[in-house]
């Protein structure tokens, strides 16, 4: 090779001579005669992650696990556990005119000590800002630089920029005051003794202050009974019950409806209840795939916490035969644990108690719940 170099050198072929050194040297990298010699081979495992999350909770679970359920109403429970499957996460089921609770499936998730309520905090926000005659049906808010909302199209996509002005214009006290009123912060029922009673701040939340508190719950912990004691209050019209869940005969057979309190909102809830009708014919809710006809109503919310994702659906559905609220919580670690999804649980759930042709009927007499299905007679 050394020969070979010098003579063309010493025919001024210096490029050449270039060129030939670079080609000798790829061949040195490319041959093995050449190249070092390889290091030894390493085998490693490839970690998979199954069941487990990066937070450690699961978005399946056997969610009946359990569960004491000898006095849920068969027909409402065996519909939710259908309906929720094999996600986890917990389903309660309620009376709206007295506050009976139907069924809780997972019991262990809805007596927990709350969750972010994520985007279902944007009922109680509506309902202060109709009040205090912060909005009205037709009020817009800019939300973005060429587009501005009313409030049922707000509600309908859950839009975070319309809540978060509506926080700041009315401020930490009076958001608090009417969550307050509306139930948060305090056992919603009578009797429970594994229930909880959630929290809610005391000072503006760190991160984001009212107008995060109004849009997503920062700061505030709801529980699944909270949430459908809220929104049976929407539903009935203004009456917020103790939520009751009759455990032993004695129970069932002397159920009566305790009134907590009585709110004066009538006349602003056919403002809220356009938007959540909107949000399931239309908004984040169309997932639930219920017709125009069933006049369900509902709010996602979808968010994380310190542990997992988290996915809300509470609804109601207001028919002469049929009255009833669910409340929908998953957990998990996946994406398919989100509000539209925990709508779409709710809608198997509302098709199923269709499908056996469950209906609810108020003794006016008895003051209490008279059920019945076809599956059962």
């Amino acid at each position: 090779m050394e020969k070979t170099i010098a003579i063309l050198a010493r025919k001024g072929r210096v490029e050449t001579v270039r060129l030939f050194v670079m080609s000798c040297a790829l061949l040195a990298a490319c041959v093995p005669m050449f190249a070092a010699p390889a290091p030894p081979a390493r085998h490693t495992t490839r970690k998979h992650n199954v069941a487990g999350s990066r937070h450690g909770v699961s978005t399946f679970a056997d969610s009946t696990e359990g569960d004491v359920a000898t006095f849920d109403d068969p027909v409402v429970r065996q519909a939710a556990i259908r309906g929720l499957g094999r996600y986890n996460g917990s389903v309660v089921a309620i009376d709206p005119n007295s506050g009976r609770i139907l069924t809780i499936v997972n019991q262990k998730l809805a007596f927990s000590a709350g969750f972010i309520p994520c985007s279902t905090i944007k009922p109680v926000i509506a309902v202060a800002a109709l009040h205090e005659g912060i909005v009205t049906h037709d009020t817009k808010i800019r939300v973005a630089w060429r587009r501005s909302m009313n409030l049922t199209e707000a509600l309908a996509h859950s839009n975070n920029a319309y809540f978060e002005e509506l926080g700041r214009r009315m401020g930490f006290d009076t958001v608090s005051n009417y969550a307050r009123t509306l139930g948060l912060g305090e056992l919603a029922g009578y009797g429970i003794s594994e229930e909880q009673p959630g929290s809610l701040p005391a000072e503006p939340p760190k991160r984001g202050g009212v107008a995060r508190m109004s849009s997503f719950g920062e700061g505030i912990l709801i529980t699944p009974l909270q949430l459908g004691a809220l929104v049976s209050t929407v539903a009935n019209g203004g009456t917020l019950y103790y939520l009751q869940y009759p455990r032993t005969l004695e129970e069932a057979e002397h159920f009566e409806p305790r009134t907590k309190r009585t709110l004066d909102i009538q006349s602003l809830l056919p403002d809220l209840r356009d938007g959540m009708h909107a949000a399931v014919l239309r908004g984040t809710a169309r997932r639930s795939n219920l017709p125009e006809s069933e006049h369900a109503s509902g709010k996602t919310g979808t968010c994380s916490d310190s542990s997992s994702r988290i996915g809300w659906f509470v609804s109601y559905v207001d028919q002469d035969r049929l009255q009833l609220v669910l409340v929908i919580l998953m957990r998990g670690n996946t994406n398919a644990v989100r509000g539209p999804m925990a709508a779409g649980i709710a809608g198997r759930i509302y098709h199923q108690l269709h499908k056996e042709e469950y209906f609810t009927k108020q003794d006016t007499k008895a003051g209490t719940a008279v059920l019945s299905a076809a599956a059962s007679q």
